[in-house]
């Protein structure tokens, strides 16, 4: 049942746009695949909207090959990780691959917005970053941060990503929860034939869900979010709800957990 609720997979289809909307904090999820022509963001009749992002703001990040993402007529250049965030009111966003041999691959994340911010590119070097964890309890890691309040202005997307060094496998732990945002995680550059656990639910009744690179899953408010790997992998995080906080968070400690 928890696969079926929160785990967003089959994604990443070739020369296709797929998003799955989300009634937590109304916060869309997707990716896009141009691979032999070019994608136009779309709207969708449940957005009640002329067009997609006439009432909210997007945050992407290119996980795949060098890429471009024209907006309104200005075009920008993607390589993988750099990641751009477009605001409220542009009517126009397409996407495209520079070689179909070694194409993009954008993950979105959309939220609803009430004001507008201008459309800005942050590449992996230019993110704040700060370490986390440690190789003694294999969860040593990069946390790079892009739409936050000390980077990129939204009105309330959070977006980053995280790097898990060469021998750790843990993310998130201690785990937490904050009841005001809905968190998603997406996980990518995980080799063939290895697998994440995700770890979701109340702090002292967890559940797990085996998770595949490009795969995603949607995490309440009221839920942990934590995985474990059988290597080591990357995972781009995403907020919205009432703050712009990164550490706004309720930790649960580990040997609380159940």
């Amino acid at each position: 049942m928890i696969r079926e609720r929160f785990l967003l997979d089959n994604m990443a289809q070739k020369d296709a746009i797929n998003s799955v909307y989300t009634h937590y904090d109304r916060m869309i999820v997707g990716m896009a695949s141009p691979v032999t022509r070019q994608l136009s963001l779309e709207n969708y009749p449940n957005l009640k909207a002329e067009f997609f992002l006439e009432r909210r703001e997007i945050g992407i990040i290119n996980v795949g090959g060098e890429g471009t993402i024209s907006t309104d007529g200005k075009t920008y250049n993607l390589n993988k990780l750099d990641g751009l965030y477009i605001g409220k009111g542009v009517r126009d966003v397409l996407f495209s691959s520079v070689s179909s041999e070694k194409p993009a691959v954008f993950y979105l994340l959309s939220a609803p917005a009430h004001a507008s911010y201008p459309t800005a590119l942050m590449s992996l070097s230019d993110a704040e970053k700060s370490d986390a964890g440690s190789a003694a309890t294999a969860n040593l890691r990069t946390i790079n941060k892009y739409i936050h309040a000390g980077g990129i202005k939204s009105c309330q997307l959070v977006m980053g990503l995280t790097i898990l060094h060469p021998g750790s496998v843990w993310n998130t732990m201690p785990a937490h929860t904050h009841d005001r945002r809905m968190e998603a995680y997406f996980y990518f550059d995980l080799p063939a034939g290895q697998k994440i656990v995700h770890y979701m639910g109340k702090g002292d009744e967890t559940r797990h869900i085996m998770v595949n690179n490009y795969e995603a899953v949607v995490s309440p408010p009221w839920s942990i979010h934590s995985g474990s790997g059988t290597t080591n992998y990357n995972f781009i995080w995403g907020m919205a709800g009432e703050n712009l906080d990164y550490t706004d968070m309720d930790p649960i400690s580990i040997t609380d957990l159940r």
